[in-house]
């Protein structure tokens, strides 16, 4: 079974920020990621005049999108798929790591940063494994920097594998 952990916090904390140098430095030490980012309103990466978005205009499902590099699957839905639903399509990997799912049931990293939003996440604290934060932050959970990545990143080593 693939580990998975999520990234939380409020709009504008930093969240994109902070996995981008997360899955970076899992790079570079040889460890393969999948991400899985929530969207809380709807998404488009078709356009119209796309081959693609003609397909779907014209009543298709599912469309999918294939390169010598890289392929997407574009699907309708009647309702929004669990992140469990989600973590089916990926394979051969050795973590996957979600933006957002702060109300699924997965170990969980809060970026936090007070001067965007005065408390932190609430009902997060039984999978809570650590905090990101610039700002005093006391308790028990473990508190990084946002410049702590490498910290940041054996810490996720140590608890996920």
């Amino acid at each position: 079974m693939i580990p998975v952990m999520s990234i939380v916090g409020y709009a504008n904390s930093g969240k994109t920020t902070v996995m981008t140098k997360i899955i970076s430095e899992l790079k570079s030490r040889g460890i393969r990621v999948a991400t899985i980012k929530h969207h809380r309103g709807d998404f488009d990466i078709d356009h119209a005049g796309k081959d693609t978005f003609r397909h779907m205009e014209a009543g298709a499902t599912t469309t999918v999108l294939s390169s010598p590099n890289k392929f997407a699957i574009v699907s309708k839905v009647e309702k929004e798929k669990s992140l469990d639903e989600l973590i089916e399509f990926i394979e051969d990997v050795d973590i996957i790591i979600t933006e957002g799912f702060k109300t699924e049931d997965k170990p969980k990293i809060e970026v936090f940063r007070e001067q965007i939003k005065k408390q932190r996440i609430s009902g997060i604290e039984r999978e809570l494994l650590a905090v990101i934060s610039d700002d005093e932050i006391t308790g028990e959970i473990p508190v990084f920097s946002f410049s702590d990545i490498k910290r940041i990143v054996d810490f996720i080593e140590q608890v996920m594998f």
